[in-house]
């Protein structure tokens, strides 16, 4: 078997050289290669990547959308999808097979189980971020405890926001990338209407 080679330009020296472009193969290899090297960038990924961070393995002509694409068309019937998730892309298990993957890790109920008002609270909070206490006192009418707060942080769904512009200037709280890939957000933009009562 012949394959075609290009002639490479000299690394400088400690310096590794990587070929994005992949010119030297037909375009079908080419192609191939760099759906590869996204699989293997959002496996190695614990959270989902952006697209210019894909983009940085493959060549200037190459969609990383239309590459996705073809990922996405070969993983179908498997249990695991790639999907688009918290402004980026990631490998994740199809729900289907939650319980195998329990039952495998004995992994017992671990669900992220909310009460309702720490549901209230972090639904106010994606709603009307950065919000800090007080602003979170004037939806529910009372105190928010700290306590349920730092449950919600540990949880890993809310995080320090900017200091709000009251005296003092108290910490507000915003949602995180944990809360976005939890509620199988894209964006905050994708969180439903409100639905506001005339009373």
């Amino acid at each position: 078997m012949i394959t075609a080679t290009k002639k490479r330009k000299p690394a400088e020296k400690g310096v590794a050289v990587f070929d994005r472009e992949l010119d030297d193969l037909p375009q079908e290899l080419r192609w191939r290669e760099w759906m590869g090297r996204i699989e293997a960038v959002l496996f190695a990924s614990a959270s989902p990547v952006g697209r210019d961070d894909l983009a940085r393995v493959v060549g200037q002509g190459a969609s990383v959308e239309m590459l996705i694409d073809d990922i996405q068309a070969e993983l179908a019937g498997r249990p695991y999808e790639l999907a688009q998730v918290a402004g980026g892309w990631m490998f994740r298990t199809r729900t289907q097979f939650a319980d195998a993957i329990k039952a495998a890790a004995d992994l017992g109920e671990q669900s992220l189980a909310f009460t309702e008002m720490e549901m209230g609270v972090l639904c106010a909070i994606a709603y009307h971020q950065p919000i800090d206490r007080a602003g979170l006192k004037d939806i529910f009418g009372k105190e928010i405890s700290r306590d349920l707060l730092a449950r919600l942080r540990f949880k890993d769904l809310i995080a320090s926001g900017p200091r709000a512009p009251r005296p003092g200037a108290p910490h507000t709280f915003v949602t995180t990338e944990t809360f976005l890939m939890t509620f199988d957000l894209q964006s905050l933009r994708d969180l439903p209407e409100l639905e506001l009562s005339d009373s």
